[in-house]
């Protein structure tokens, strides 16, 4: 029986050493290629939150497909652009999508990257006199894509030749005097269509138009016949980069307005963090006290399985990983009082089993058994409320419901293992071998028993 525990043991060092090497703040792990650090959440770091909602007529139904295809677009845009790996993206209801970039600091940038369709169509301006191309520049025109088009009384529609779905390839380049453009490879079947065209209309000016907005018109000289151009447009780095994310993870299938946006300083959410880090200190030791008072033994036992749930907890947070918000900060410091009522049930049992005159070994047996029931169903029902409350904040766009919701649930389910597997490991490795009789004071259980 012993060798049981003592081969648990053997397995919980090797997995605590683990967690201390990714817990440790100066040192960050890397597993692969891929940094281990902790990802903060919006209101602790600061960054922008934007609320898009199809830009369609209310009761138009907007198609769910669509919208599952702009949530994959938006995130890979995003990512691509922005570097946020820890961005907050959830539907919220039929027609509203939630972003939330922690650490970003340039809000209108994100939301034009975020919001802007990145529609991208080469359209068919046919020969036209110096005053004609010099007004289409940088205007609104309509074209012949998508096929439901907006009223066009007393407007000339446009030929579309291709559209950006047609790119298979696309980057930013630099010309040798300097100029900033965006280069692009069609796929087999654009490349087909672009070489007929550009063959057949030598003197012509294509349009690149962006969202029904001209960027350049550049003038047809010769046939294209190897499917490779480039999009120039007196483009910053900047800009030029974000148009290359567009076109590289496609265009938005609906078009979205920006209902809400706001951006969160990061000063209110460092003063936050650290009072809540220090709040968490605060509790953490208390509880530790607490046991160790009232327990005596049991309770040393009890706070050393307690400091392993938190090496564990924070270092299951940055592994999956978990983007850490004020609300789950706050699921994180409940989890540890969840954590210490199984082992508060398991003490309690096993002290009515010493008073009525059972061994150790058996109290600490018996004790856990009566205990676990109590133990197993509030645990369970906390993650039923985990699961609703992660629901509820999956459904109406409440991330910081879902934070809570999360950090807590984690929490719950590693108190059940530091519970079921280390503090009762503990117990019997520490005290199957004392003789109650020589040392109750060490138990807190009355003289004479």
């Amino acid at each position: 029986m012993k060798k049981r525990y003592r081969n648990v043991l053997y397995f919980v060092f090797p997995l605590m050493l683990f967690a201390i090497w990714i817990d440790l703040p100066s040192d960050p792990a890397v597993i692969g290629s891929q940094a281990i650090t902790t990802h903060l959440g919006l209101d602790l770091v600061g960054g922008v939150q934007v609320l898009l909602e199809a830009d369609l007529p209310a009761e138009t139904e907007v198609d769910q497909e669509s919208m599952g295809i702009a949530l994959q677009t938006i995130e890979g845009r995003v990512n691509g652009m922005l570097g946020v790996g820890e961005v907050v993206l959830q539907q919220v209801g039929d027609r509203r999508i939630l972003v939330e970039l922690p650490g970003e600091t340039d809000p209108e940038r994100a939301i034009s990257v975020i919001g802007e369709t990145g529609q991208l169509e080469f359209v068919d301006f046919g020969v036209l006199s110096t005053q004609e191309y010099q007004s289409l520049i940088g205007s609104i025109i309509v074209t012949d894509y998508p096929e439901i088009l907006p009223d066009t009384e007393n407007q000339k529609i446009w030929h579309t030749v291709i559209t950006g779905q047609s790119i298979d390839e696309v980057g930013v380049q630099q010309n040798p005097a300097g100029a900033i453009s965006v280069g692009f490879v069609l796929d087999t079947a654009g490349t087909k269509i672009f070489r007929d065209y550009t063959s057949n209309n030598i003197g012509s000016y294509l349009a690149i138009v962006l969202d029904k907005q001209v960027i350049s018109a550049p003038q047809i000289s010769s046939a294209i016949t190897a499917g490779r151009g480039d999009i120039s447009g007196n483009f910053t780095q900047e800009k030029a980069d974000d148009l290359a994310v567009k076109l590289r993870y496609g265009s938005l299938p609906i078009p979205f307005e920006v209902v809400q946006s706001k951006t969160i300083g990061p000063s209110l959410g460092q003063d936050s963090l650290a009072k809540s880090l220090k709040a968490g200190l605060i509790g953490l030791s208390l509880v530790m006290l607490f046991m160790l008072i009232y327990y005596r033994l049991p309770g040393l036992i009890a706070d050393a399985a307690l400091l392993l749930y938190v090496i564990f907890a924070i270092a299951l947070f940055k592994i999956i990983p978990v983007t850490l918000t004020l609300p789950g900060i706050a699921g994180f410091i409940l989890s540890i009082g969840v954590a210490v009522d199984a082992n508060i049930l398991i003490f309690e049992r096993m002290r009515e089993e010493l008073q009525n005159g059972k061994s150790l070994h058996n109290a600490i047996n018996q004790g856990w058994s009566r205990a676990w029931p109590s133990i197993r169903d509030s645990n369970f029902s906390t993650l039923i409320t985990c699961f609703t409350l992660f629901w509820f904040g999956s459904f109406f766009g409440s991330s910081i419901v879902k934070g809570f919701a999360v950090t807590l649930a984690l929490g719950v389910g590693i108190s059940l293992f530091t519970a079921i597997v280390i503090t009762r490991s503990f117990l019997h490795l520490t005290l199957d071998n004392i003789r109650l009789a020589d040392h109750r004071p060490w138990f807190g259980v009355k003289k004479g028993v």
